[in-house]
């Protein structure tokens, strides 16, 4: 009996990601996570910590020349969900039911306090507070634009638009 031998040839293609616009969509996600609040609070956390695990395996896939578009793009719309439901949890507690927007101008904003007094230092984590609500809710969007952005940027590295 003859034997036929047969060698299989795996080709495995390499994709060239733009590489200042990748680093600085890395960098604004590493950089970007603050949250605060009861159920915000964990929630933030939760996609804080998977959005850290995402660019972690990013970072790895970078270093092989081994990210698939495909990967990024799912990944990508993975995280916006997340992000979507963050931004729309924030703005109801920001904007809606008890509107901290409100209370923030009417007891914080309208009352400033200065001089070297208990007031003061009071008045200023106060201040911080409704601060760290409108950082956590432009937070929320600017994660979602990079998220699209990125999403784009694997759509156009698939179609080989950056060579």
């Amino acid at each position: 009996m003859a034997r036929t031998v047969t060698s299989a040839v795996v080709v495995r293609e390499k994709y060239y990601w733009p590489d200042a616009q990748l680093n600085i969509w890395t960098i604004i996600m590493v950089s970007r996570r603050l949250h605060m609040t009861a159920m915000l609070f964990p929630y933030g956390v939760t996609v804080g910590a998977l959005t850290i695990i995402f660019i972690i395996i990013e970072l790895i896939l970078i270093a092989q020349r081994r990210l698939l578009p495909g990967i990024m793009m799912l990944l990508s719309f993975v995280l916006l969900v997340l992000f979507i439901t963050g931004i729309i949890g924030t703005a109801i507690q920001l904007f809606g039911g008890p509107n901290i927007n409100n209370q923030c101008n009417t007891y914080v904003s309208n009352m400033k306090v200065t001089g070297p007094s208990i007031n003061t230092l009071a008045w200023l984590q106060q201040n911080n507070i409704c601060s760290c609500w409108s950082a956590a809710f432009a937070f929320w969007i600017i994660g979602s634009v990079f998220l699209i952005w990125m999403m784009i940027m694997a759509s156009q590295v698939n179609q080989n638009q950056y060579d």
